[in-house]
């Protein structure tokens, strides 16, 4: 008779419906989506039991990445209303920047701005602004 089973590491996207929270990595508006790793023994691919969990938060402005108290994942794996607190959270990776802030930085590079919703934009000889659609 054959067995087969295995240790293997599974990942689970909790259901979080928190507030909008200003990001402590990139300092934009984002929201937490929380993340539960963990490990598991599987017998003839049934998965028997879990263990090891652990709780992650990936912000969805700049994907910055922080683990987050065990307790406050627990609850939410269970399905509580609990709200996350800057304390709650360790930052592990970094996120890719200010999404909104990073386009200001090529501010520079461009030769006009609406006067109407401050879009800038090379000057290619437009009459009506790119973005709102007035006459410049």
């Amino acid at each position: 008779m054959i067995f087969i089973g295995g240790v293997s590491q599974g990942q689970k996207q909790l259901n979080y419906h928190g507030q909008v929270v200003i990001c402590g990595a990139c300092g934009a508006y984002g929201r937490y989506q929380v993340i539960m790793t963990y490990m598991y023994f599987s017998f003839f691919f049934i998965p028997l039991f879990k263990w090891g969990r652990r709780y992650y938060v990936q912000m969805s402005c700049c994907n910055a990445v922080y683990e987050l108290d065990p307790e406050k994942g627990n609850a939410i794996a269970r399905g509580m209303d609990v709200e996350i607190l800057k304390e709650d959270l360790t930052l592990i990776q970094k996120g890719s920047g200010n999404p909104y802030t990073d386009h200001q930085k090529n501010v520079d590079d461009h030769d006009m701005e609406c006067p109407y919703c401050g879009y800038h934009f090379k000057n290619d000889d437009f009459e009506f602004c790119p973005k709102c659609g007035k006459r410049l």
